[in-house]
């Protein structure tokens, strides 16, 4: 099995527990705690492709999927019902 590949679904089965742990959550955690899973996702397998350190890849990606969650909330908190 290639790296890859593992690493592809680790980060996949880490995001889908991370988003299951949502449900005593209030919005803005539910958003930037999503935001970073996937953000985490998206960066290890960006980082893997690229021959790069998947680590740092996830670590970058998560970071910024935390912020896109936080400000996504925020906004929607700004937008009339």
């Amino acid at each position: 099995m290639s790296t890859l590949t593992r690493l592809t679904g680790a980060a996949l089965i880490t995001s889908f527990l991370a988003l299951g742990a949502c449900s005593n959550m209030n919005s803005t955690e539910q958003r930037t705690l999503s935001g970073a899973g996937i953000g985490a996702a998206g960066g290890a397998v960006i980082g893997a492709v690229v021959g790069g350190n998947p680590l740092a890849g996830a670590a970058i990606g998560g970071a910024a999927g935390a912020a896109g969650g936080y400000l996504l909330d925020q906004s929607k908190k700004g937008e009339p019902e």
